[in-house]
C-alpha cells in the first residue's frame, strides 16, 4: 500500500523578481514501511517537496498535480481535516531544532501541545507519555522541563524527532535532521532514526545533499537536480554506480575515510546550481557536465530505465542511459 504518492508535483514560488520553479513534474511513492532518501544540492528543490506534502509553503506559492497520503489528495482536504492529518498521517523533522521550537515554552509543553490537539492520549496520561516519547528518543524524562536553550544541538534535534512521533504517525519526514550536528551526535541521531523505524514500521522520507548517510539510512534514493529528479533506484546501487552524471559527481565528493589518495585528490563538483528563473535549455545540468555532448543542450531527457536495473526501477535522465555509444 502506498503512503505517500507525488504524481507530477510542480511548486512555483512568486517573489519580487518573478515567478520561481522550484519543483518540476516529480513523481514519487513510498510504499508502507519504506525508507526513501531524497539528495541533491541546496536550492534543487528537496525541502520544497517536504513543505508541499502536508501544505506549509508560504501563500501565493502555485502548486499542481496530486498529493496523495494514503490515496486522500491533501490539496482537496478541508482545514480540518487537513489539521487532523498533520502528524497523525505525516509528520516532519525540520533541520535546525533550534529554530523549530518554541524558545520561551518547555520542551515537554510542547510536545503535551500535539497531544492534546489530536486527542491521542488522555489528558491525566499526557505527562508520562512525554516522559515515556523522550526516553524513547534516548532522554530523560526530567527533560521535558527544560527550556530548548538549555539543551545541546543534539538534544534539541531529539525533542523534535519525539515531538514527530508523538501522534504515531505514518510517514515521518526527515528533512536535513543532522546537518548542524558533529559527527558523533550525528551518526546517534541517525541510528535512533532507523531503530525507529525499524520497530514502528515508518514510512520515511529523508531529505539531505549527503549520498552515504542515504546509503545507510534508505532502501531506495531519489537526486535532484534543478526541481526534478535525475536519477533513483536502490541507494547500494545508485551509490556504487551512479548513470547520472550529476549523481556521480556528489558521490565522488565524498572522501573515502582511510584512503590516502581520496584525501590529498578531493574531487569537487565544478560550478553552481542553475537559477531556477533562468534554467539552460535541454538538460540542466550540461554546464557543468563533463560527458555534455551537443544533444544534451537541446534535448530535456526524462527518466530512463537502466539496463541491468530496470526491474528494480533504477532510472536516470540522461541521453548516455541505455545508448551504445561505443
Amino acid at each position: 500500500m502506498s503512503v505517500l504518492e507525488l504524481h507530477d508535483l510542480c511548486v512555483t514560488y512568486r517573489t519580487e523578481g518573478g515567478k520561481v520553479p522550484a519543483v518540476r513534474g516529480v513523481n514519487l511513492t513510498i510504499e508502507e514501511g519504506d525508507t526513501v532518501g531524497l539528495a541533491g544540492e541546496s536550492g534543487c528543490g528537496k525541502s520544497t517537496i517536504a513543505a508541499a506534502v502536508l501544505r506549509l509553503l508560504p501563500k501565493g506559492t502555485r502548486v499542481t498535480g496530486k498529493v496523495l497520503l494514503n490515496g486522500e489528495d491533501v490539496y482537496s482536504m478541508k482545514p480540518g481535516r487537513l489539521r487532523a492529518v498533520r502528524w497523525t498521517g505525516a509528520a516532519i523533522v525540520f533541520q535546525g531544532a533550534l529554530h523549530s521550537l518554541n524558545p520561551v515554552r518547555r520542551v515537554g509543553l510542547q510536545i503535551e501541545e500535539a497531544l492534546r490537539l489530536h486527542q491521542t492520549v488522555p489528558v491525566g496520561k499526557m505527562a508520562a507519555r512525554v516522559d515515556d516519547l523522550l526516553e524513547r528518543v534516548g532522554l530523560p524524562g526530567a527533560h521535558a522541563s527544560r527550556y530548548p536553550h538549555q539543551m545541546s544541538g543534539g538534544q534539541r534535534q531529539r525533542v523534535l524527532i519525539a515531538l514527530a512521533l508523538a501522534c504515531d504517525p505514518q510517514l515521518l519526514i526527515a528533512d536535513e535532521p543532522t546537518t548542524a550536528l558533529d559527527v558523533m551526535v550525528q551518526a546517534q541521531v541517525l541510528a535512533l532514526l532507523e531503530e525507529l523505524q525499524r520497530e514502528r514500521g515508518l514510512s520515511l522520507l529523508f531529505i539531505t545533499h549527503d549520498l552515504s548517510v542515504l546509503t545507510h539510512t534508505c532502501r531506495r534514493l531519489a537526486v535532484m537536480y534543478a526541481g526534478r529528479i535525475v536519477e533513483e533506484g536502490l541507494s547500494a546501487e545508485v551509490f556504487a554506480r551512479p548513470e547520472h552524471p550529476y549523481t556521480r559527481a556528489l558521490a565522488a565528493a565524498f572522501p573515502t575515510i582511510g584512503d590516502t589518495a581520496s584525501r590529498m585528490n578531493p574531487q569537487g563538483l565544478p560550478g553552481d546550481p542553475p537559477d531556477p528563473s533562468a534554467l539552460p535549455t535541454g538538460c540542466p545540468f550540461h554546464p557543468r557536465c563533463d560527458r555534455a555532448v551537443d544533444e544534451c543542450a537541446t534535448a530535456d531527457v526524462t527518466l530512463r530505465p537502466v539496463a541491468d536495473g530496470a526491474a528494480a526501477g533504477w532510472r536516470a535522465a540522461c541521453v548516455h542511459v541505455g545508448v551504445d555509444r561505443g
